[in-house]
């Protein structure tokens, strides 16, 4: 029988616009990406994914577990041994149609685009929007945050009929953007009215914004700067708030059913309910008493999230944003080679001669500085996913990482990932 796997899912979208439901839906692009699941440690044999078409009567097999800006993804629940532990990744649209059906053309990035993008020859080159993205991953993100953490995922297509039957069944599950960030900005051309920025957490402003408009209950005590600290304590602590009051930030799927948190919108803060469910569904993985299984389960996590480093690796490129989007907007405009609208309407003269630095800088200077941006913004927009299953003797030589639990005496495997994409394909 196979061992129980515990997969939590870490929702952290990021954006700079506000989210309205009707605005997205998912693109007819008749591409997704196929990425392996976190929920098991079974390796696939090699495949030719682009012979396979997903039709209509396949959607019943697909679940939501998640979004982020760009994508959505969908974890498989049929009994087809090609898709077991599979999740798929489907690129959102808008409706106004900015985000359009993926066409092939000469080259499928603009010509800012390959400006800015032209060290990367493959990817300029590339005629396809869609296999831009992966090569972004491949060239731009995974040389980064390492490929144990990251897997660009292959190509599989699937008809329009599959796609409206999915974003019919999904469409009251999907929830609203939750932004996390692991550190504060710094940047010297943050303006004076918007200075809160270098002392809160964007996550806590907009907890704040969120009681006030009576969509949660109560304010998370959750903090990124706690998860993404590189202490075991505090990342101890943030996992604790997370499941304490989980929203849309935190859930745990028990061999692919979820056993915390909601598949959309907010769930319910958890109470003594809820914590005792949780404790007893626990029962079948975790070898402790009644009343010690969730903490040590959380240790657990808390204990992988630290010895993996993928948190490192990804504050890591965030901080690759050293300017804020106040400063990286300059550098745009000098890209572009048009006037500054910013500059225009700003009135802080102090202010206003530290951005004409910015454009007087050399052009791989304003390059440089509008990639780290956009590359940052891409480890902000990310799902954190980590996977446990129990060690057994029937299953020695594990080529995983794994963890000795003091409190249980068990030894579980462990995988952590990041889902990552261009988030401006």
């Amino acid at each position: 029988m196979e061992a129980a796997t515990i997969t939590q899912l870490f929702i952290t979208p990021y954006t700079f616009l506000s989210y309205d439901e009707p605005v997205f839906h998912l693109s007819p692009t008749a591409k997704l990406w196929l990425l392996p699941s976190l929920s098991t440690f079974n390796t696939s044999k090699s495949i030719c994914w682009m012979e396979i078409v997903l039709d209509q009567k396949d959607s019943a097999d697909w679940t939501y577990r998640g979004e982020g800006a760009v994508n959505l993804v969908l974890a498989y629940t049929g009994s087809s041994p090609l898709f077991f532990g599979k999740v798929i990744r489907i690129q959102k649209a808008a409706r106004n149609g900015s985000h359009c059906t993926s066409v092939r053309s000469v080259v499928a990035l603009s010509a800012h685009e390959r400006l800015l993008w032209r060290d990367l020859g493959d990817l300029v080159s590339c005629t396809d929007r869609d296999v831009v993205c992966q090569m972004y991953v491949q060239h731009v993100m995974i040389p980064l945050l390492d490929s144990k953490h990251v897997d660009a995922g292959v190509h599989i297509l699937v008809t329009r009929e599959f796609l409206e039957t999915i974003e019919k069944n999904i469409l009251s599950q999907r929830p609203a953007w939750r932004p996390k960030w692991g550190c504060l900005p710094t940047s010297r051309f943050i303006s004076k009215r918007n200075a809160i920025k270098k002392s809160v957490t964007r996550f806590r402003m907009l907890q704040a914004w969120k009681l006030q408009k009576g969509e949660i209950s109560e304010l998370s005590d959750y903090d990124p700067l706690d998860l993404f600290s590189g202490s075991q304590d505090r990342i101890y602590k943030a996992i604790k708030d997370l499941f304490s009051t989980p929203q849309n930030n935190f859930r745990v799927f028990l061999n692919g059913s979820l056993i915390l948190g909601t598949e959309g919108g907010y769930a319910v803060d958890t109470n003594l309910e809820i914590e005792e469910a949780f404790e007893d569904a626990l029962q079948s993985v975790i070898q402790r008493g009644n009343g010690f299984r969730t903490m040590s389960f959380l240790q657990l996590v808390a204990e992988a999230v630290h010895k993996s480093g993928c948190l490192n690796r990804l504050l890591d490129v965030q901080k690759l944003d050293s300017f804020d989007i106040e400063g990286a907007i300059h550098a745009y405009y000098d890209i572009i080679s048009e006037p500054c609208l910013v500059c225009r309407q700003m009135d802080d003269d102090e202010l206003l001669k530290r951005c004409a630095t910015l454009h007087s800088a050399h052009l791989d200077q304003s390059l440089e500085i509008v990639r780290n941006y956009l590359t940052a913004a891409t480890a902000k927009d990310c799902s954190l996913m980590i996977t446990f299953r129990p060690w057994h003797v029937d299953c020695p030589g594990s080529t995983y990482n794994s963890i000795f639990v003091e409190s249980t005496k068990q030894t579980f495997d462990y995988k952590v990932r990041s889902q990552v994409s261009y988030a401006y394909c």
